[in-house]
């Protein structure tokens, strides 16, 4: 039995897979490290649609929106996740980072990174290019999200 985080105050975070990828183990493993570091996690879980990911996050209003690719497709899968949560005003300035195995060679990690960050991730981490320690860094280095204003014990 694992002991809860000691607080969850640091915000929301939407962690995702891309419409093409079953894979489960990666997303629950981020969501492991993103609550050691005090956010509340909603994992969409694997095969998400597009359609689906952009509707959640625009309900949930997220503090970061983490992807997470296994398959290889997360290059394909990210730009055009990315496009259209960033066509989305009040998802413009959000924090949207990707990360795993990109694409199906090793090959061009960087042209690809590249192409990731001008689409509209904040953060790439290739599996073959970064490790956890960058992930975790990205992450804490984020501020808290706003928390809403209370009034006589209420949210306004």
């Amino acid at each position: 039995m694992s002991t809860p985080p000691a607080h969850r105050d640091r915000g929301t975070v939407v962690v995702s897979g891309l419409a093409s990828d079953a894979h489960t183990w990666n997303l629950v493993y981020l969501q492991l490290v993103i609550e050691e570091l005090g956010y509340h996690v909603i994992n969409l879980g694997p095969c998400v649609p597009d359609d689906v990911l952009v509707a959640e996050c625009r309900r949930i209003d997220p503090a970061l929106v983490v992807i997470g690719s296994v398959n290889g497709h997360g290059c394909t899968d990210g730009l055009r996740a990315v496009t259209r949560l960033r066509a989305c005003p009040e998802l413009a300035a959000t924090p949207m980072v990707i990360g795993g195995k990109l694409t199906v060679s090793d090959e061009n990690a960087g042209r690809h990174a590249r192409a990731l960050m001008a689409a509209g991730f904040d953060a790439v981490f290739p599996d073959q290019a970064s490790d956890a320690a960058d992930f975790t860094a990205f992450v804490a280095s984020l501020p808290p999200a706003a928390q809403p204003a209370l009034t006589a014990g209420r949210s306004r």
